[in-house]
């Protein structure tokens, strides 16, 4: 009776774990050691679904984020899917790697040599959504123009979630 207890309790953990990693399994994580790295945090007055379907309509995002021009989404919105895009001038080509609606939204991005991971993460309570944005940096650029690349990526981070969080609330 106690060996069969031990094994239904380890099945069930295994199962438990099993199913928390692959949640989000899909997620890729930022490069902590990056030279350039930020993460941002805010609290939208909407719900997750109004969040996701502004957020992750990329072809749309030109609308309300005036950084940005020429946004296009190249199929559907899946991961693998690639999307073009210009900010600050330079012309970005990214994949996405996470599309979980209303919780998880990520991908990568290259541009002059430089590599990015950007992930978004929604959590609703109480008819608010709280989005945390974490973004890593690297490439021969980042290493040489370190702190400005940091400066200009923690402005342009809470540029991006208060004209979001002005989309989401109208």
């Amino acid at each position: 009776m106690f060996t069969k207890s031990i094994f239904l309790t380890t099945i069930s953990l295994t199962i438990s774990l099993g199913s928390i990693a692959q949640h989000n399994s899909t997620m890729k994580n930022i490069n902590q050691n990056a030279p350039v790295k930020c993460s941002k945090t805010i609290t939208i007055n909407a719900s997750s679904e109004k969040v996701w379907a502004i957020m992750t309509n990329i072809d749309n995002w030109a609308t309300w984020q005036k950084d940005i021009s020429n946004p296009k989404l190249n199929g559907a919105l899946k991961p693998e899917t690639t999307f073009d895009w210009k900010t600050g001038g330079a012309k970005i080509h990214s994949t996405l790697h996470t599309v979980e609606p209303n919780a998880y939204f990520g991908w990568t991005g290259k541009t002059f040599g430089m590599y990015a991971i950007h992930n978004w993460t929604l959590t609703e309570t109480n008819g608010q959504t709280t989005i945390t944005v974490d973004e890593s940096m690297e490439g021969f650029l980042t290493k040489l123009f370190k702190k400005s690349f940091n400066k200009n990526l923690e402005k342009g981070m809470q540029n991006w979630l208060d004209l979001l969080k002005q989309a989401c609330e109208q």
